[in-house]
């Protein structure tokens, strides 16, 4: 009965492991890399769920970049990260300012549907990060920004048969329910510690197709309990 339950669990793990791409590369700008780089925090939280699975995990940023600045053919071939197996997936995030108006959300569009069409092609699974709203302190900032973002990014994904993973959305939701909650970095643009925390809780949702409540990893005790599981239930 025990090495059933053990050969059971077992499957069930693979199962799981399933689940997700565990090959993933990240490509955008300092909204990803700021606060220790968002994709090893998502790494921590694929690890703690499925602890017999070793993620591999690659982050190409550019600060101040739009998506269309990065060599991204170069970038796909996993041999240029010294890596021995291809990647499953890849998330793109653009330029924070690639949706303020309709030249720029063309070149956005073109840029995600060439790429996606690529990455595809090479058997890669494509998602767009979606980006938060700038605060009022940024000098961009414009009242309800959050719908053009919406808009941008889901007309992407429709071009590009490519997934959300909208942060965006979840930065709206979280300061709707908690407005002292501190996403931002003081610049109103950047993501603070909370921010980069919250946008690996939506990475991991729309990678498993899972709820990370419950998840205990918290960056060293920098995020607090209530906090953690605060942004994990918005996630």
């Amino acid at each position: 009965m025990r090495i059933f339950a053990l050969l059971f669990s077992l499957l069930f793990v693979n199962l799981l492991a399933a689940d997700y791409s565990s090959r993933i590369l990240f490509i955008g700008n300092s909204y990803l890399y700021y606060n220790d780089s968002l994709h090893n925090h998502v790494k921590r939280l694929l690890e703690e769920k499925y602890p017999n699975i070793e993620p591999e995990i690659k982050s190409a940023t550019i600060g101040g970049s739009r998506l269309s600045d990065h060599p991204f053919s170069h970038l796909i071939n996993h041999k240029n990260h010294r890596l021995d197996m291809p990647f499953n997936y890849v998330v793109m995030q653009g330029g924070s300012y690639e949706v303020i108006d309709q030249e720029n959300q063309n070149h956005f569009w073109q840029t995600v549907k060439k790429n996606a069409e690529l990455a595809q092609a090479n058997d890669i699974e494509t998602a767009l990060y979606m980006t938060h709203a700038y605060l009022p302190i940024d000098e961009r900032y414009e009242p309800n920004l959050i719908e053009k973002i919406k808009a941008t990014y889901y007309q992407a994904a429709k071009l590009s048969n490519s997934k959300v993973m909208p942060v965006g959305i979840a930065y709206e939701l979280a300061y709707k329910k908690d407005p002292k909650i501190k996403l931002h970095h003081p610049d109103g643009t950047h993501p603070s510690m909370l921010g980069t925390y919250l946008g690996a809780c939506v990475v991991f949702a729309t990678l498993t197709d899972s709820n990370p409540v419950g998840l205990k990893y918290n960056y060293l005790d920098k995020v607090s309990d209530k906090d953690r599981i605060f942004l994990q239930q918005i996630a």
